[in-house]
């Protein structure tokens, strides 16, 4: 139970963190994207923001033994770029900057009542759900 409070505690962090950053409006996020056009810098911000918290905090973080409510890490076994890598980096690009949505923002839009999120999500679905089909 304690695992699901977390995870419900950090999904609700990440979802006001996208709101307040305006992640969730595909048009400051495809504004972003059109470095050609009317290019809009904001979510330069929240990327820096991220990079930088990552950095200095993951340094304290994997220097412990485990996680606080957890065993052990659970950190990628591979550093290998595959075409497998490659593809999904390049569809996610592609739907990024097509629909303006990744999947967090995608989810957190849902509750500004319209329908851009629910197609984009209807289209994610589908997607894995077809790469698990033929990935088999």
């Amino acid at each position: 139970m304690q695992n699901y409070i977390i995870a419900l505690i950090s999904g609700l962090l990440f979802g006001l963190g996208l709101g307040v950053s305006q992640m969730m409006d595909r048009d400051r996020v495809l504004g972003f994207l059109d470095v050609m056009g009317d290019w809009d810098p904001a979510l330069l911000f929240v990327l820096g923001g991220a990079v930088v918290t990552t950095v200095i905090t993951f340094r304290f973080v994997l220097a412990k033994k485990h996680p606080l409510f957890a065993e052990k890490f659970y950190l990628p076994l591979s550093n290998a770029v595959d075409s497998k890598l490659i593809m999904g980096a390049s569809l996610f690009g592609i739907g990024w900057g097509i629909s303006g949505y990744c999947p967090g923002p995608g989810i957190s839009a849902l509750i500004l009542g319209i329908w851009n999120p629910v197609i984009f999500l209807i289209a994610f679905f589908i997607g894995s759900i077809s790469y698990g089909v033929i990935s088999k």
